[in-house]
C-alpha cells in the first residue's frame, strides 16, 4: 500500500480532508465565524494597524536612506562583543523592542536583503529580534487581562532581558561565521534618495500590515471554529493528560493551545487562577509569540534563503526564559492580586481599544525613535569627518 501511495499522496488527502472540513464548518456554524471575523477586523482597525504602520515605515526609512550603517559604526562596540553580529544590527535589536510584532524581524530582514550583514548575523538577529512591544504587553496585557500595570512592568521586564539572553546564547550559532567585517561585505550598499526611499516606505508598510491583518482575521476564525466544533476541548484534554506530570489541568492546557496558535487570545483567556502561573504562561506566550506571528514572519522571509528553524527555535527559548524570569521577578517582588478580571472574549476587549488613541501613541513613539536615530546618525557623521569639537568626547 505504501507503494502505492507515497508521502505526498498522504499529505495531499489529509490536506484535502482538512480543506473540505474546514468548509462543512463555515457552512455549519455561519454566524460564530462571522462573530470572529468582526471581532479580528476590530482588533485589525483599532489596534494592528495604528500600532504597526508607522514602525513599518519607520523601519524602512531607516534601511533605505543607511541610517543603520552610521548607527553601526558607533555601536559595533557593543553589538559584536555581545551578539556576534556588526553594529548595522542594532536598528533591528531597537526597533524590535519598541514596534512590537514583527518590526524586529522585518527590519533585520531588509538589512540581510540591502547587503548590510551576512546570512548568519540576520538568521542571529531573527532568533530574538521579533519582540512584543511595550504598548502591548503594558496596557492590553498589564492593565487590561491582569488589572495591574505592575504586573505589566514585569512581565515587559521578563520579555526584554530574556530576548538579551536568547541574542547573547545565539552568538554561539554558527560559531565559525563572525561579525561581518568592512572588507568582507562585497558591494558597497547605495542609499536611495530620500523620495524613492519614502514612497517605498510607505506603500511597503500598507501591504505589510494588510499581510498581518490577513493573518489576524484566519487565526481568530480557526480558533473560534475549533472552540465551537470541541476541537479544542479535545486537544486540550491530551495535552493535559501528557502534562499531568507538571500539574497542568485541561483548563490551562486549552489556554496554552491558544497561545500557542494566536498570542492575543491566548493572554486573554488568562482570567482566573494563580496569579503566579498566570504571568508565568503570559510570558511564554508573549515570548513564543505565536504562529499566527510566525506566519508573519514567514511572509517576510519568502525566498531570502534564511533558516525558519533558527527563528523557531529562538522563540520557543524565548518563550521558556521568559516564563523561568517572570517567575523568578514575582517571587522577588510579588504582585498583590487585582481586584477584578475583565477579559472573557478572546479578541473582544482588546479590540475596543480607542483607535485615535493607539494611532497616537504609536506615531508618537515612531516619530521619537526617529529622531533619535537623526540624532545618532548625524553625530556618527560628523565624527567620522572629524568636525566635531575637541572638547567632546
Amino acid at each position: 500500500m505504501g507503494k502505492i501511495v507515497g508521502k505526498a499522496q498522504y499529505r495531499d488527502i489529509l490536506l484535502g480532508a482538512g480543506l473540505l472540513w474546514a468548509t462543512l464548518a463555515l457552512v455549519l456554524w455561519p454566524e460564530q465565524s462571522m462573530g470572529a471575523m468582526r471581532d479580528g477586523l476590530k482588533l485589525c482597525g483599532n489596534v494592528i494597524l495604528p500600532s504597526l504602520f508607522p514602525f513599518f515605515v519607520l523601519s524602512s526609512l531607516v534601511v533605505e536612506l543607511g541610517m543603520s550603517r552610521y548607527l553601526g559604526k558607533l555601536l559595533e562596540p557593543v553589538m559584536a562583543p555581545l551578539f556576534r553580529v556588526n553594529g548595522n544590527c542594532a536598528a533591528a535589536l531597537a526597533l524590535g523592542f519598541v514596534g512590537g510584532y514583527p518590526v524586529g524581524a522585518r527590519t533585520a530582514i531588509q538589512i540581510y536583503e540591502t547587503g548590510q550583514c551576512s546570512r548568519t548575523e540576520a538568521e542571529r538577529m531573527l532568533a530574538f529580534c521579533n519582540n512584543s512591544g511595550p504598548a502591548f504587553i503594558l496596557g492590553v496585557v498589564g492593565a487590561g487581562v491582569f488589572g495591574s500595570g505592575a504586573a505589566g512592568l514585569l512581565l515587559y521586564l521578563a520579555h526584554l532581558l530574556a530576548s538579551l539572553l536568547v541574542g547573547v546564547l545565539f552568538r554561539f550559532y554558527k560559531p565559525g561565521d563572525g561579525p561581518q567585517t568592512r572588507r568582507s561585505r562585497g558591494p558597497q550598499f547605495q542609499a536611495a534618495s530620500f523620495p524613492k526611499a519614502f514612497t517605498q516606505s510607505v506603500t511597503g508598510a500598507m501591504q505589510s500590515t494588510l499581510n498581518i491583518c490577513a493573518f489576524v482575521l484566519f487565526f481568530t476564525v480557526f480558533l473560534r471554529i475549533l472552540a465551537h466544533a470541541g476541537i479544542l476541548n479535545l486537544l486540550g484534554g491530551l495535552l493535559s493528560a501528557l502534562l499531568a506530570p507538571l500539574g497542568m489541568d485541561q483548563t490551562w492546557a486549552e489556554r496554552l493551545l491558544t497561545g500557542l496558535v494566536e498570542v492575543s487570545s491566548g493572554v486573554s483567556s488568562l482570567t482566573d487562577g494563580t496569579l503566579s502561573g498566570r504571568l508565568s504562561m503570559a510570558a511564554f506566550m508573549l515570548g513564543w509569540a505565536g504562529v499566527s506571528v510566525h506566519c508573519q514572519v514567514l511572509a517576510f522571509l519568502g525566498d531570502s534563503g534564511l533558516s525558519v528553524r533558527t527563528y523557531l527555535v529562538g522563540k520557543l527559548l524565548h518563550g521558556s526564559l521568559s516564563a523561568l524570569l517572570a517567575s523568578l521577578i514575582f517571587r522577588t517582588v510579588p504582585l498583590s492580586s487585582p481586584a477584578s478580571f475583565y477579559l472573557a472574549e478572546q479578541t473582544e476587549a482588546i479590540a475596543q481599544l480607542d483607535f485615535q488613541k493607539a494611532l497616537t501613541l504609536s506615531a508618537a513613539a515612531a516619530w521619537g525613535m526617529w529622531l533619535a536615530f537623526l540624532s545618532l546618525t548625524v553625530w556618527a557623521v560628523q565624527k567620522n569627518s572629524g568636525k566635531r569639537p575637541r572638547n567632546v568626547v
